[in-house]
């Protein structure tokens, strides 16, 4: 058995239980040590994920391949980001304590198992890891109705999802004889021997996954929970759970599926036009920024599934890029929402914006960026994500889906530019508290990769074309 292929996630498990003892015996103020170490973890993983072996192990239920690879590195950089700024966010809003580092890692090694997962029972176990840590992390701060609300919120739904995939599992188990990946795909290699019971669990399946993507009709729970959670746990679920979630459709959809391609086509291509028309005329009538957001993420998700939808190499390159950008333009906007302090109170209406290019002007120009790139601005980050997605739905035949993309980006770009007009065109509101050296640093550094991603973006499509020819071997 091939362990060291685990290593990351092991060694995040390690320091996850070590911090959890270390903070329960230590009586006083631990939170910046715990949450430095929680980030110096991601960072030793993520050079462990860069420098490990590939291949598979544990009898064929784990697979390390430069998939794998691609996404547990946007995992663990989504991750570091959220914890690094949550920690002047919870100090600031009294619920910053140790375990909120530990839930991250131990939700961070779910995700890392669920991307990598090559069996279904693996692919569940990793789920419902990362699914019991963020229902916690939703309800986190326990003295705020919102909070309490937005936890017991993703608890029911998310567990009726759970039992939609876990019935989905079943009925493939119970048709094919098999929950592993390679075995699904080769007994799948002629689509006509695909039971009709085989087909209706590839939906449920398909069904489940779609709800941790929020994708529409299954987002019920993303704006209360993206709008009642504490701002350090929204920029977390808007980040690493959704790369996760989406690694893990796409392995599923194009590993063991992917020769019953034409029988889940049209739902996905359903699943992404409904999410990018939701996402799109949905957010325009929003008044607090974090729900904007929630509504924003399920049209972003709506593209990524536009990319999907093809089921071809090129399509699933289009995705890893777009999940990529997407990290880092939500990490950014976030950190910009965070600083969204007034006399020692977090503000989250898009009116308390008004003026922020007199008070603020780095601030200002920092959240202009995220949103023009947002909304798909030509020469910015956000641009070419939706370029490759749908530049690979084209060539799939999905023209269609091509044009409610294009139409949907015009449409949100009103409320994107909204924003800009708000901050830039409206009376000054009073000035905002200032900010942590942290928040300055997390936007500053995912302003730089959005705005000066076309000058040289090479590294990081290469490296998702890499990922997704590993997927189609």
């Amino acid at each position: 058995m091939n362990w060291t292929i685990a290593l990351p996630e092991i060694v995040l498990a390690v320091i996850g239980l070590a911090i959890l003892v270390f903070g329960v015996l230590r009586k006083q103020d631990n939170v910046l040590l715990c949450t430095m170490l929680t980030v110096g973890g991601f960072l030793a993983a993520g050079l462990l994920v860069l420098n490990g072996t590939r291949g598979g192990g544990f009898n064929g239920q784990f697979l390390a391949d430069s998939f794998a690879a691609f996404n547990k590195v946007l995992i663990l950089a989504g991750a570091s980001l959220a914890v690094i700024l949550s920690l002047d966010f919870n100090d600031k809003q009294g619920i910053g304590r140790f375990e909120f580092p530990v839930l991250v890692l131990f939700a961070t090694v779910g995700m890392m198992i669920m991307v990598s997962a090559s069996n279904l029972m693996t692919l569940y176990l990793g789920l419902e890891l990362q699914s019991l840590a963020l229902y916690v992390l939703a309800a986190f701060a326990r003295d705020d109705l919102r909070s309490s609300e937005a936890g017991l919120k993703y608890f029911v739904l998310g567990g009726l999802a759970s039992g939609l995939l876990l019935y989905g599992i079943s009925l493939v188990y119970g048709f094919s004889g098999t929950m592993d990946f390679a075995k699904l795909a080769s007994l799948l290699t002629d689509p006509l021997t695909a039971s009709p019971g085989l087909i209706f669990g590839v939906v449920f399946v398909l069904v489940g996954l779609a709800f941790k993507v929020s994708a529409v009709p299954f987002h019920m729970w993303t704006p209360d929970v993206y709008e009642g959670a504490p701002t350090s746990v929204t920029v977390f679920l808007a980040t690493a759970p959704k790369v996760a979630a989406m690694a893990l459709f796409t392995r599923v959809m194009c590993g063991p599926f992917g020769h019953l391609v034409g029988a889940w086509h049209a739902l996905i291509v359903i699943l992404s036009i409904a999410s990018m028309l939701l996402g799109a005329f949905t957010a325009i009538g929003q008044s607090n920024i974090k729900r904007l957001m929630a509504y924003s993420s399920i049209g972003h998700m709506g593209f990524a599934l536009a990319g999907l939808s093809v089921g071809t190499a090129d399509g699933v390159r289009g995705v890893l890029v777009y999940m990529a950008i997407y990290v880092a333009m939500t990490a950014g906007t976030f950190a910009c929402i965070i600083a969204m302090r007034r006399q020692g109170r977090a503000v989250e209406q898009i009116s308390d914006l008004a003026g922020l290019a007199t008070n603020d002007p780095w601030l200002a120009m920092l959240l202009a960026g995220f949103m023009f790139s947002l909304a798909g601005i030509p020469l910015m980050a956000g641009f070419f994500a939706k370029l490759y997605v749908l530049l690979a739905a084209i060539e799939g035949g999905s023209w269609t889906l091509a044009v409610v993309g294009v139409l949907s980006s015009v449409v949100g770009a009103f409320y994107y530019i909204r924003i800009i007009k708000v901050m830039y065109f409206d009376p000054a509101a009073g000035a905002f508290d200032r900010r942590a050296p942290s928040l300055s640093l997390v936007a500053g550094v995912t302003g730089l990769f959005t705005v000066l991603f076309f000058l040289h973006p090479a590294p990081v499509v290469d490296a998702a074309n890499v990922a997704a020819q590993a997927l189609f071997r």
